[in-house]
């Protein structure tokens, strides 16, 4: 690769990206001590597997990358339409078992595919000008193909990571030069349908709102997560209880500690200081994916980059907000520090596509 290739590179993205993966193994390290560190190792394994997944997505022009992008929508569409015919685990028919220790979540690892697909999409209904997108019959076509992987998840049912989709199509179609109206027109449609829906929401969603909304009517059942959460989290004050010193985490209080919970882990053995910090990282990481997406050679890079700032900018807000008890919990893992392979995989090559749209980029290109 050129020098001026390295030069332009945004790094900050990928160090951010670096100091997270350690705090999350310090986490799971404190967090797996009565499980012979299972999660720990496994979650290293998985960090040395993601590594050359970033490496070439780095090195190869994400214009190349995007042409193949068709094809693995084709292909993530009849996963996500197969995984619905699997055995449900935890409530839900997400994951493909592959012998007895692996199980492969195929809507990971199509955000990113659907990030690449809506790019090349909303790039092809715009050849002819940025304001294409706000003819109607365009606009509905780029939205067919980016709800049909999402109403595939929401029958799943995962409702978090459908959540995470929409949050990263709203980006894409904020950045692509929207008219006023057509956003107007959707909040409209929100506020009125809103009641319709939560009236018709399944049972256990429903009462994921309600425990959210008052803990204390399930605390042994289904509030008991969140209370737990609450109650590390305050335990660990300004600078923590100290490494494998938490109580509710160390005594098996605090569940699933190494996924959903992780930010708890942090919150009780290393403190307000370590959770700030954690914080201030992720608005570092999400504010870089805006300005590599504003500085992006093309509208692709640009539809890429901002699509994963999305991506990232939810899976922090959500997971944060739902330990503190700030948002419903949806089982929503924090990037890069929660445990999960699937997880892992498909951050490290949002990364590599971050650093490839930075390494090539010109000028912004967003409408302003």
């Amino acid at each position: 690769m050129g020098k001026k290739l390295l030069k332009n590179t945004e790094w900050l993205v990928l160090i951010v990206s670096v100091i997270l993966t350690i705090i999350g193994l310090f986490a799971l390290f404190s967090a797996t001590q009565n499980s012979e560190l299972y999660e720990f190792r496994k979650q290293i394994q998985w960090i040395l597997i993601s590594v050359p997944f970033l490496i070439i997505i780095f090195l190869i022009d994400y214009n190349i990358i995007v042409r193949f992008s068709t094809l693995a929508y084709i292909i993530l569409i009849a996963l996500l339409i197969g995984v619905l015919f699997t055995s449900p685990i935890n409530g839900a028919r997400s994951w493909y078992k592959i012998g007895e220790a692996i199980s492969f979540q195929p809507s990971e690892l199509g955000k990113v595919i659907t990030i690449l697909f809506l790019a090349f999409i909303m790039n092809k209904l715009q050849l002819r000008g940025r304001e294409q997108i706000n003819k109607i019959w365009k606009l509905i076509i780029f939205l067919i193909f980016a709800m049909l992987p999402v109403l595939l998840i929401i029958k799943e049912p995962d409702f978090g990571t459908a959540i995470a989709y929409l949050v990263s199509i709203v980006f894409i179609i904020f950045a692509s030069g929207i008219d006023r109206k057509y956003i107007f027109v959707a909040l409209l449609l929100l506020a009125i349908s809103a009641p319709i829906i939560y009236a018709n929401l399944p049972e256990h969603a429903l009462q994921r709102i309600q425990v959210f909304l008052n803990p204390e009517i399930d605390a042994r059942g289904a509030g008991y997560n969140i209370l737990q959460s609450e109650l590390a989290i305050g335990a660990g004050e300004i600078f923590g209880m100290g490494l494998l010193k938490g109580n509710q985490t160390q005594l098996g209080f605090l569940y699933p500690k190494t996924t959903d919970f992780i930010f708890s882990v942090i919150g009780e053995e290393l403190g307000f200081i370590a959770t700030v910090s954690i914080t201030i990282l992720y608005i570092i990481l999400i504010t870089k994916s805006i300005y590599i997406a504003k500085t992006a050679k093309d509208n692709i890079g640009s539809y890429i980059a901002i699509g994963i700032a999305g991506i990232f900018f939810f899976h922090m807000v959500e997971n944060i907000g739902m330990t503190i008890g700030l948002l419903p919990i949806t089982g929503v893992p924090l990037p890069f520090v929660s445990y999960g392979g699937s997880s892992m995989v498909t951050n490290f090559i949002c990364i590599g596509l971050l650093l490839n749209i930075s390494s090539r980029r010109q000028k912004a290109i967003f409408v302003e």
